[in-house]
């Protein structure tokens, strides 16, 4: 991949087989939808170099201390990078960030809303400067409109989204226990990422990208989006339930353990009553008799399959479930997901090397045939910075990193 203009920074040392071996990125990143893209970048092979302000650095570096010390979202979002401490609002790293963004292909930022501008970090005038370099802004609510300038953290856009209105329970909304807002901006950060580096390939020109929050998760929104809009009613908080079928959602077998089931049509519904329960009678009830009655009683549906299950052991209520080709699953916490035999079986472990020692981490989910992912240090605070700053000719430039 050519980089934008001047000479090009050193590669750093990665298999050959790496798919974006040669992209540089820079980014002025924190918290989790920006770090969360650039990781993804950095798992395929490209150079990203993170901006960090001196001292604290991330502040995502201070969400918790439960990974020996260090923050468990920092963990999981910065491996394989360099950390450059650099105080931007220090007129001197203005050369700095000219001398990265020469030999960068790709730039991206998710600071408080206008501060690239104030910065001279904005889209226009950095492409203006170099046309081939490709720019990524992530932002709460996007570059316009009414909340443009409002603060963005996951829960209120989850909120603004309308996602925390239907989850949760009939009593009580919730917010989803991972950051669902950011994860999706991160995401389509990548992916549009990925774009822009194809297109320019073609075009020999870079392009500005623009992702918000909030756009990201409205798009996910999308069914109950539709649903809303063309019937009238939103979809019911039903827990692990679902507004449209039943029986689905969780059910206990008589020893405790909590299963999680499907059933999609009528031969399967035949087939759960037959097999599963071990009494056909309840396939002839007239209450049960389509997907839609079965969803209108789904009170009284659950509570006879509760009655049905009540001497069955987990082990029993799966094997069953097997034999009707039923989808199902096991209700697992976390503890039981860190061991789950579908991740150790295909050897979905590896040991990420860190300041605290070496953590065990999952492999991205995306597998390309004879790639294996780059995971490599979490750095420390700027632990790159001289490094880097001699690569480009800078050294001893102090003032601006303390």
């Amino acid at each position: 991949m050519h980089h934008t203009s001047g000479s090009a920074l050193p590669v750093a040392r990665l298999p050959r087989d790496l798919p974006l071996r040669g992209v540089t990125v820079v980014s002025c990143e924190q918290a989790v939808a920006a770090p969360f893209a650039t990781r993804q970048l950095a798992d395929l092979g490209a150079r990203v170099i993170k901006i960090e302000r001196p001292g604290r650095g991330d502040f995502a570096r201070d969400y918790d201390e439960t990974v020996r010390g260090m923050s468990s979202h920092f963990v999981w979002l910065n491996r394989s990078k360099e950390s450059v401490a650099l105080d931007l609002k220090d007129p001197s790293s203005h050369d700095v960030m000219a001398a990265l963004l020469e030999r960068t292909d790709v730039f991206v930022q998710n600071l408080a809303p206008g501060a690239a501008d104030r910065l001279g970090l904005g889209a226009a005038e950095l492409r203006a400067r170099w046309p081939r370099l490709i720019t990524c802004s992530v932002s709460g609510y996007g570059t316009n409109g009414p909340l443009r300038d409002a603060k963005a953290y996951d829960l209120l856009i989850q909120s603004e989204a309308g996602l925390v209105s239907i989850t949760g329970t009939e009593a009580e909304p919730a917010k989803t226990g991972i950051p669902a807002a950011d994860i999706a901006a991160g995401m389509y950060a990548f992916s549009g990422i990925l774009t822009a580096l194809y297109d320019r390939q073609r075009t020999n020109v870079g392009t500005a990208l623009d992702i918000s929050l909030f756009d990201a998760l409205v798009e996910w929104m999308g069914y109950p989006l539709y649903y809303t809009g063309h019937g009238g009613n939103a979809p019911k908080r039903t827990g692990t339930s679902h507004a449209a079928i039943a029986p689905y959602g969780t059910f206990r077998a008589g020893d405790g353990t909590d299963v999680v089931l499907s059933v999609q049509n009528e031969r399967e519904w035949e087939a759960f009553c037959s097999i599963v329960l071990d009494d056909s009678n309840v396939s002839a009830d007239p209450r049960f008799a389509t997907g839609a009655l079965r969803v209108r009683h789904r009170e009284e549906l659950d509570r006879l399959i509760h009655d049905h299950l009540v001497m069955l052991t987990g082990e029993q209520f799966q094997a069953r479930l097997e034999q009707a080709a039923i989808a199902h699953a096991r209700q697992r916490d976390l503890h039981s997901v860190l061991e789950h035999p579908q991740l150790s079986s295909r050897g979905r472990w590896r040991d990420v090397d860190s300041p605290v020692g070496h953590l065990r981490a999952t492999l991205p989910p995306i597998c390309m045939e004879g790639v294996e992912p780059r995971m490599d240090r979490i750095p420390a605070v700027g632990e790159h910075t001289e490094a880097v700053l001699a690569e480009l000719g800078l050294s001893g430039r102090t003032s601006m990193i303390t």
